[in-house]
C-alpha cells in the first residue's frame, strides 16, 4: 500500500477516535494569545502553560498591555513554563513588533511569522493552521516521533518530517491531524510505554510488528 493510501487510513481513524480535533492550549481564539502561549510551551506541557496562562492574561488582557509589560514582572508569571527569562523578553518584543509592523494582526504567513522573536517554523505552522485555516504541519515531539513508526519517515529532524507530512496529508486536513497526532500521542501511543494492544493503527505501525514478533 502507498503511503498516501495509508495516510488517509490513519486520518479517517483519528477522526473517528478523536472527532473534535482542538488545539489544547486554550487561546480563547485570540491570536495574540496563541502567539504567546505557544511560545511558553517550548519544553514545557500544554497544561501548565494554560493554568500559568490565567494569571498571565488577567494581568495582560491585550495585545497592547502585555507590549508594555515590565520584563520582571512577566518573568515572574511565566517562571512556571521553565526558560522564563528568554521567553519573557520574546514574549514582549513579539508584542511589540506584532504592533508596530503588523498593525496589531498576527501575520498570516509563514515568513513574517518567522521574522517575530522566538517564533520558529512549529509556532508559525500553528497558527497558520490552527488561527487562518490554511495548510499546516505542526511537527511537535508526537508527531515526529508517530510519523517515524507508522514509517513515513526516517528522521527526527522537524523540517524532513514537515515536508514529507505535507506531500502526503491532503492540505485541508493538515492542521486537524496534527492535533489528532497530539491527543493520540499522549492518549494512546506514549513514549515510554504505548499501549498496542488493540491499537487502531496497529496494523500500520512498525514498532508494533517488531514487538509481535
Amino acid at each position: 500500500m502507498k503511503d498516501k493510501e495509508r495516510i488517509l487510513i490513519i486520518i479517517e481513524r483519528l477522526e473517528e477516535l478523536y472527532p473534535s480535533a482542538e488545539c489544547e492550549l486554550g487561546y480563547q481564539g485570540e491570536p495574540w494569545k496563541l502567539l504567546v502561549m505557544a511560545r511558553l510551551s517550548a519544553q514545557c506541557t500544554d497544561k501548565r502553560v494554560n493554568i500559568v496562562s490565567e494569571p498571565l492574561f488577567e494581568r495582560f488582557p491585550t495585545l497592547e498591555a502585555m507590549s508594555e509589560a515590565e520584563l520582571h514582572e512577566l518573568e515572574e508569571i511565566v517562571k512556571p513554563c521553565g526558560l522564563y527569562k528568554v521567553k519573557a523578553r520574546n514574549i514582549i518584543d513579539s508584542c511589540r513588533m506584532v504592533i508596530d509592523k503588523f498593525g496589531g494582526k498576527i501575520p498570516d504567513n509563514m515568513e513574517d511569522l518567522l521574522k517575530l522573536p522566538g517564533v520558529g517554523r512549529k509556532i508559525a505552522n500553528l497558527i497558520l493552521g490552527d488561527v487562518y485555516r490554511k495548510p499546516a504541519i505542526v511537527t511537535d515531539t508526537h508527531c515526529i516521533r508517530i510519523s517515524n513508526k507508522v514509517g513515513f519517515c526516517e528522521s527526527e529532524n522537524p523540517l524532513i518530517v514537515e515536508r514529507i507530512l505535507s506531500g502526503l496529508v491532503p492540505p485541508e486536513k493538515q492542521s486537524d491531524f496534527c492535533h489528532r497526532l497530539v491527543w493520540f500521542g499522549r492518549d494512546r501511543c506514549t513514549a515510554r510505554s504505548p499501549k498496542c494492544d488493540g491499537c487502531p493503527l496497529a496494523d500500520m505501525c512498525q514498532y508494533s510488528e517488531q514487538t509481535a514478533e
